[in-house]
């Protein structure tokens, strides 16, 4: 099993920054990647930026140039931080944390308000 754990979101200005951070633990052996989704009201959960294997990135479209994931790890767990800048209101969403071993793993989700 693995234990996401997300801090980090909450409510900020149009072009404003926020950092996101997720913390994971257990059987953090297991995991081959790891990275955020979003889900806006209405909307279905969308990816957002992810770590895979081999230290490749992936990231929206629509956040590219605005949005930077970062990675590290220790013996007992794995952090990844999404530092978000210059954000717009169409970035309002709960961010959700999530790991990609055995099975998809999620953490609980954070409220990221942005407003115009």
């Amino acid at each position: 099993q693995v234990q996401l754990v997300e801090s980090g979101g909450g409510l900020v200005q149009h072009g404003g920054s926020l950092t996101l951070s997720c913390a994971a633990s257990g059987s953090i052996f297991s995991i081959n990647a790891m990275g955020w989704y979003r889900q806006a009201p209405g909307k279905e959960r969308e990816l957002v930026a992810q770590f895979s294997s081999g230290s490749s990135t992936n990231y929206a479209d629509s956040v590219k140039g605005r949005f930077t994931i970062s990675i590290s790890r220790d013996n007992a767990k794995i952090t990844v931080n999404l530092q978000m800048n210059s954000l717009k209101p169409e970035d309002t969403a709960v961010y959700y944390c999530n790991a990609v071993g055995s099975r998809y793993y999620w953490g609980q989700g954070t409220q990221v308000t942005v407003s115009s």
